[in-house]
Formats: C-alpha cells, structure tokens, sequence
C-alpha cells in the first residue's frame, strides 16, 4: 500500500518523459540543506556532500545534498544504460543502505514548525545501481509510524510515494527500514509546508497517503506541479478522446474562502464528460491491505467547476455514488469558474473494491463534469515516540561524542528498532523513556556530559573503557533511580561528588571508578564520611541541653494549642464547623512537608526565566483562582502556557504543590502535559502546554474567536476524549485520583480541538481497596457541578466526578449554561429532565447545530448525562461505561453521514451549509457499471497503454 499507479489506459506515451523531467537539471547553486524562502526542502539522495546544489531548470527549486541530514548509507550512480536526456538529474543517484546499515536508516527534516502540516514526497529509481539487478521491498516509518511499503518491481519505473501529516515537534524523520526483501535505497526526499486548513482529514493522530491525483482533460499531456501548484503537488494528466470530451476554459478558477484543498487553477481549468451524454463518469480503485495496515480506508476528494457558462434553461447536474449507495446526499451542480470539491471527511472502509460513478440527475440537460481527483489512504501518527527530554539528551549526547552507532529515528519506539546499547521503559499512556545505557569501549573522549543527569529515568549507565576526562558532574547525584554507575577505565580525575558518596554509603548505588589514576588523588576524597565517635564530655554536655529543649518545645506546644482552640472557639461563632472555611494547622503542615519532598523530573523554571519566557508577562490568556495564565514561548519555539500564582490567591502552596507533584507522575494523551514549575522564592508557577483553542467553556457559549458553532460530531469527539482523561484518573492510576473540578472551564482544547482536562490542583487520591470515599475538612469545587453527597458529608468518591461529568455532557448537548432562568434559576439537569419527560428531544439540543445530527445519537447521549447526574453515587455509571455509551453515540453519528455519503462540498463563502448545489426531492435508482477504468498507483508510470478500457 502506498506506491501510486496511474491507469496505462490513461497515459500519454511521452508521460514517462514527464516524469524523468520534473527534477531535470539546471544551474548550480551553492546550498547548505535549509529550506528555501517558501519553506521548501528538495534533497537530492546520494549527491555527494563535497558536489553543489543545483537549482531545477522546469520548477526553479532549489535541489541540497542529503549529507546533512543522515549519517549513515552509500552513495551509488545509476548504471549509464538507464540515463537518458530527459532524466531529472536527482534521479542520477541513489543513497543505499546495505552492508552494515542498521535494519532502520533515518533522514532527519530539521526546524519545522510544531503542529504544522506538512506534504512529504520520496523518490525511487533502481536503475541497477549496485549491478545487481535485484529489485527490492522495504517500508518507510514517518517518524515512529508507518508510512507505507515500497515496491520497486523494474529497473526503469521510477516510483513515487507521498504523505501529508502533521508534524508534532520542530524535526520529522523519515526512516526507511529493510524487511528482509533486498536493500532500502532512496533518490529524493522532499519537504513542503502546507496551510493547517489544508486537507483537514489529516490530523495529529492520522495523515493521509497518496493513492492517486488526476488532472482530467488536458490533450498536451501536461504534468501540473509548482510553480503552477503553489503547494507542488504532483498532478498527472488523465485524457481518454474516444470516451471523454474534454473541455477547456482559459479564465482563472478562483478558490472559495478557507478552501480545503486549493486546487490549482491550471487543474481546473481541464476537464472531461462523456462523448454519450446519458452515460455516468467511472472509476474504481482496489482496497491494498498489508501486515501493517490489514484494514485500509480512504479519501477520496472530487474536483468540480463548471466551465460554461450555461445558457437559459441549461443545467448540470449529477449524483455521486460509491459502490451504488449516495455518496453526496443530493443532485450536486458546479459552481461557474469556482473550485468546488466532494469529498468524504472519514474514511471509507470494508470494501474489497470502491467504485465511484458520477450519473446526471433527470433535472439535468447536461452530462456530469470532473476536472480533478485525489485518493489517499488513511495511516495512523499516534505512535507515541520516547520522552521528550530524552529524546533531547540522548541526541545531544550522541552529537557530542560523535558516536557513529547508527543512532537514527526515535530511541525507542518500535521497540524492535531501539537504539543499541539503550534500555527503555514502556507503560501504558506514558511515553517510553530511556532506563540504561551502555555506552562501554565506544571510544568516548572529552569530558563528561551533562545531558547523562537530563536522563532522569536511567537505572543503569555505563561508560566504562573510554577515555573521558575531567571530573564527575555533581548533577549525577540527582539521578534517583540510578543504582549502576561504570566509569572503570577512563582519565576522570578529581573526586567523587558527596552526593554520590552517600548513595554508595546507604547501598542505593554501585559506583565502579577503578582504572582512573587521577580520580580521588587526594587521600580519603572518595570515602564514604565517617561517623564520629561521641565522647563522654559530649554526652555530659549534650543531655542537659536536650532536656531543657523538651521543656521548651513542651511549652510553646501548650501555649500553640490553647491559642489555636480559643480561634476555633471564635470562627465557630461566625461560621459552623461543617462548612467552607479556613484549612486546619495539619493541612498547613502538610504544605511544608509536601514542599521539602517535591522532587519533579520536569524542568524548573526561575521567575527570571518565566519573564523571558512570556515576554514580561504581556500576554494573559486566562484567568483562575491560582493567578492569571501568560502565553510563553520556550527557546525551541514551543509555545507554553504560564499559570502563575497571584499574591492573593485563593488557592495556596497546598494546591500549587499538589497540581505540580500531579502532572509530574500522570500521563495521558487527554490530560494536559506539565513541562516544567517554578518554586522561586515567593513566586510560583506551572508551565504547561498551550492549548490554542482555550476552553470548552468559550465554544459552547460562542465567546471571543470561538464564535463558531460546533457540530454534533466534534461535540462527541470533545465529550469522549474528556471522559477518557476522567477514565485515566479512576481506573489508571494507582491509587485512583478524584479531579474534584470537572467543568468547561477545565476541558482545554489544542488547534485539532482534542480535549484535555486541565486544573488539577484540588486533585484527591483514595485507596479504592479498602476506601469507599475520601472526607475532606473544607468545601471545593464549583457550585452547579459539583455532587449533592459531597455536598452534604464532604465525602468524596470517583462518583463525585462522573456528577461532574453528566452537567458537563448536558451542556455539550444544549449549548446552555449549567444554572438557567427557566425563569426562576434552576440547574440544567432539571431542565432537561422537564423537556424530556414531553418526549421533545428538538427543545433541548442546541439550535445552532440546525438539526444536523443523529437523533438517536442525541437521546443516548442525554440519558447518558441523566444517569451520571442521579442523585445517589451507586445509581450513576462509571466513567469506564461513560466511554462506551459515547462511543456508541459516536458511532451512530458516523453511520449517519455514512448513510449521506459523509461528504460535503466546498461550496462559496455565501452559503452557509457548505453545499454549492442545488438540492432536489427527486428520487432515482442510479446503475452502477461493473467495470470502470483502473485508478492504479500513481508514480509507477508505465511506458505502454495496456490497462483496461473505461466503458
């Protein structure tokens, strides 16, 4: 799966040519493998570090060696006998990665944007570059995901894969990975940066593998990509004369407003219908399941603009079906010199065969019209890659070293290409992180890393038999789980740092240092300290000392706590005991101790930091009872966001303690990540990621630049992902945490508008196993939201959340606030239970959604929030049944759109439905050809028309 075919059937003979020619060779030009001014990478695989850049006489681009983005491989020329004239010189030579390659070989795309969505294309052309003639199979990864397989079958076919995804860091990796089929090799790897809005399927958990895109209708056989495709995409000419009339139009093809896909004009201004006026346009595409991908589904998006204009009385318009069910709900009728686009927005699967047909509705004069096509398939990119800050220091110690170990793709993951030498942790919903690391006899020099103490996870390091130099780092010492340290055999010299000395002493650690002769020089520097004896002059002196310390220590505990009940005595008369109020002295004492034992693995920040960070605090973006939330951009340009605690906070050291100790130890793709804490001085603050979308609470109720209506689907989406966060807390961790504040305001959403539950800084732990609740001495929360027993007892249990949770889920449904003036004030819970017990589902859910959406899908989902909102804990659901119900609901939704083809069109920016045609009521059996012409994989581009013909 993954390589792409064009129909043989299809195909001009001179289009080969075309291709050789799209990278054909130009003039030279110094280059250094950054992108260009357009954000464009064309690397050229296999030029030689010491040969030029050269610039692409047809595209203009600039073409770099691939010498800065890998370190491992061999560069071959392709045999001369399959060069010819008219070859793109990338073409000329191949990078390949056999003899003692690893099995997986990483080009590394450095300084991209996070979170943007990129377009990645590689080439291939065996050429019988190794003399060989064996043609090989091997796979490529997208970072730690699976991109596709690839299938050279000739030694004159050059194929051509691409994938459009996001990017989640600053780098992306493309690994080609050897699967016992002959050896990887690679010509060309190129980079392009798209607009987010682009191809809005692809997103940060999938991205979308080019099967097939089509130019219909040009006669010349013209090839379109830059700079007639701002965004070079490959478009390949498709033309049948005896079967389709081709029609032309030399007036510009504008895009609509926020156009998905910004098909070129050079694209649409081609297009065919059929010589027989009565007969459907066809095409179909066989499903390609692989070992990596058993069930795959696809994209398909149909290109669509009127190019006459119509005289009086004229009309065009057509159904669209796929495998004879209605692919688009109605008749569809393109736009006049507009770019329109059909297109479903989830994947199609389950068929062993897709076959579309275009028929002209019976309202139609005209025969139907397609000027372009895309199909993709769907992979998966929510592989989670290793740690972070791993990644960081293990990279940054492989750069120091030089180590040539072929260190390549991510450390960890998959498991079975973890770096040699490396030992990982993998556990459910964290990332894996690096726990050993064996780096004996590599030939290590110079001093000692400090990027080794960034490991914060490493168990085990040895750096034995190398000829590292100066002294032992004391920020080893802050390495708490490490229990081996190996520096036998170097030139470490001075002493072993106390740190390290008291972990020897108490038996957490094994240190090995011989073999370093000017390590511990200095007489007894690398002893343990020795207790010293008391003397009996001590014990004389010492004794008296301490009694008369009891005494007074006894006496101010006395006068403390006759202190302390004479205050209770006064609050009580203001305030019962049962109520919110002040927390007790233990609860004070438990800040302190909470304090001196935070030991967080992620960054901590000074206050000066913060301030360069946020820019002098200059941008808030929100707004608690801890302090005010800053925008921060950290020195890799990852945005931030700073919560910092404000002098009169209602929320004290306890709770910053708590939420940073918290997200310290919880990780799940649906709760928000901590990356780092101040604790400096008076001042703290919590530095988590940036979620751009900001809180549900602001979509619902249509505030700021969230004015826009969210449909039914993302409401479902948003309302799964929170209870699974909610899920993670109950059933994931050990012992079971209790959020304590579940509201909009708490739900964050990221540009791809996943939910994350946010604030935990009234999070609670209770021992499920023996523990029915957890009693707390003052009230917390937010009034609506939180559980009547709660209210009542302070007793807290996971039942208390799942209350949370149902208001929450009734205001994703209704769109209304959690207290309504009905017209008395009242909660939404007995709103909704009032409108529903009329059966009027219609007078609940939200007016904006205008309808669209699964009836039954809505019910569920109410009842679903009825029942975590009922009065009694044991009568609510878990928040493991929460997620099912909500799947099932999501599933409903989907079976819905399926049913209407689950496709939409790019209509103009006047039309709010997002439909550019007209509808109609007429109802009509719509016959499907069995045979069709073959949308075979495009890049493996035959030299002979010998594919089926297109009835």
């Amino acid at each position: 799966m993954g390589e792409q075919w064009l129909s043989s059937s299809m195909v001009a003979p001179c289009l080969l040519l075309l291709l050789f020619g799209i990278v054909g060779g130009g003039g030279v030009l110094r280059v250094h493998g950054q992108a260009d001014n357009l954000g464009f990478l064309s690397i050229d695989c296999g030029l030689p570090e010491s040969a030029a850049g050269y610039v692409d006489n047809v595209t203009k681009l600039s073409f770099v060696s691939d010498a800065g983005f890998i370190d491992a491989g061999t560069n071959y020329n392709m045999s001369t006998e399959y060069i010819t004239p008219s070859m793109g010189k990338s073409f000329h030579n191949v990078r390949s990665f056999g003899g003692g390659a690893s099995a997986r070989n990483c080009y590394t795309l450095r300084n991209l944007v996070s979170g943007l969505k990129y377009l990645i294309r590689a080439k291939f052309m065996y050429g019988n570059y190794d003399g060989l003639n064996r043609v090989p199979v091997f796979d490529l990864h997208l970072g730690v995901n699976y991109w596709t397989t690839v299938n050279i079958t000739d030694a004159d076919t050059p194929v051509i894969v691409e994938v459009i995804a996001v990017v989640p860091g600053g780098s992306a990796q493309v690994c080609l990975v050897n699967t016992g089929s002959g050896t990887p090799f690679i010509s060309s790897l190129d980079l392009r940066p798209l607009k987010n809005l682009l191809y809005p399927m692809a997103n940060a958990t999938q991205g979308l593998v080019l099967l097939a895109r089509a130019n219909f209708g040009p006669s010349d056989g013209k090839l379109i990509r830059f700079p007639d495709d701002p965004h070079d995409r490959i478009w390949f000419p498709m033309s049948k004369p005896t079967e389709w009339s081709e029609i032309t139009t030399p007036l510009k093809v504008q895009n609509i407003d926020n156009d998905n896909f910004e098909a070129p004009t050079a694209v649409m201004q081609t297009a065919i219908t059929p010589i027989n006026a009565s007969s459907p346009i066809e095409f179909f595409w066989d499903a390609e399941p692989s070992a990596n991908d058993p069930a795959p589904g696809y994209i398909c998006i149909l290109h669509l603009s009127e190019l006459q204009l119509l005289p009086r009385g004229a009309a065009r318009q057509f159904f669209v079906t796929i495998n004879g069910l209605l692919w688009y709900p109605r008749g569809f009728s393109p736009q006049y010199l507009y770019s329109n686009a059909v297109f479903n927005s989830n994947a199609n699967y389950g068929f062993h065969q897709y076959n579309v047909s275009l028929n002209a509705t019976p309202n139609s004069t005209l025969p139907p019209i397609l000027n372009g096509l895309e199909i993709f398939s769907v992979v998966p990119t929510a592989g989670v890659p290793t740690a972070a800050q791993d990644v960081s220091a293990i990279t940054a110690i492989r750069g120091k070293y030089q180590l040539k170990k072929n260190w390549m793709g991510d450390p960890c993951v998959p498991k079975v290409f973890a770096w040699n030498g490396l030992g990982c942790s993998y556990a459910v919903s964290i990332p894996p992180s690096v726990t050993g690391l064996n780096l004996s006899a590599s030939g290590l020099s110079g001093n000692l890393s400090s990027s080794f103490a960034s490991l914060r996870g490493l168990q085990y390091l040895d750096l034995s038999r190398n000829n590292l130099t100066g002294t032992i780092p004391d920020s080893f010492s802050q390495l708490s789980s490490l229990t081996l340290l190996d520096l036998t055999g170097n030139q470490i010299s001075g002493s072993i740092p106390s740190g390290l000395l008291k972990r020897m002493q108490d038996g957490s650690l094994t240190l090995r240092y011989g073999s370093n002769p000017n390590l511990c020089t200095n007489g007894d520097s690398c002893q343990p300290p020795k207790k010293k004896k008391s003397s009996k002059v001590a014990v004389y002196v010492a004794v008296p000392i301490a009694v008369l310390l009891v005494i007074v220590l006894l006496s101010v505990l006395f006068l403390c706590m006759l202190r302390r009940r004479q205050g209770t005595t006064s609050r009580n008369s203001v305030r019962p005991p049962n109520k919110a109020g002040i927390a007790s002295s233990h609860s004070h004492s438990r800040v302190s101790n909470e304090h001196s034992s935070l030991r967080l693995d992620n960054r901590r920040f000074t206050y000066a930091e913060l301030e360069a960070v946020t820019d002098g605090f200059r941008r808030e973006i929100g707004k608690g009872g801890f302090g005010r939330v800053y925008l921060g951009t950290l020195e890799d340009n990852t945005q931030v966001a700073v919560k910092l605690r404000s002098e009169n906070s209602d929320q004290g050291e306890q709770e910053f303690l708590a939420e940073a100790q918290t997200l310290a130890k919880i990780h799940h793709k649906n709760l928000v990540s901590l990356i780092g804490y101040c604790k400096d001085r008076e001042y703290m603050a919590l530095v988590y990621e940036y979620m751009s979308e900001g809180a549900l609470h602001g979509h619902l109720r249509g505030r700021g630049n969230n004015s826009r209506c969210l449909t039914w689907r993302q409401r479902l989406r948003i309302a799964l992902e929170s209870a699974q966060g909610l899920e993670y807390l109950h059933k994931g961790c050990d012992p079971p945490l209790i959020h304590r504040d579940v509201k909009p305001a708490n739900i964050l959403l990221n540009a791809n508008l996943e939910a994350k539950i946010a604030d935990f800084g009234l999070l609670k732990a209770f021992n499920s196993g023996s523990d029915t609740h957890v009693s707390t001495n003052r009230l917390v929360g937010t009034t609506g939201y939180t559980a009547p027993e709660y209210l009542l007892t302070y007793q807290l249990t996971i039942k208390s959340d799942v209350f949370s949770f149902g208001v929450v889920l009734l205001e994703i449904v209704t769109g209304k606030p959690h207290i309504l003036n009905d017209p008395e004030r009242t909660s939404i819970t007995q709103w909704v239970q009032r409108c529903l017990a009329r059966g009027n589902i219609e007078s609940v859910v939200d007016t904006r959604m205008s309808g669209d959406y699964d009836v039954n899908g809505v019910w569920k989902a109410a009842d679903t929030a009825l029942k975590c909102t009922a009065q009694l804990p044991e009568h609510r659901p878990t928040m493991t049944d929460v997620v099912a119900q909500l799947q099932e609901c999501l599933d409903l939704e989907a079976a819905r759109c399926d049913a209407n083809g689950g496709f939409y069109s790019a209509g103009s920016g006047g039309n709010p439905s997002g439909y550019s045609g007209y509808g109609t009521d007429i109802s009509t059996d719509v016959s499907q050809s069995s045979t069709g012409f073959e949308m075979e994989r495009l890049g493996r581009v035959p030299t002979l028309p010998t594919g089926p013909d297109v009835r």
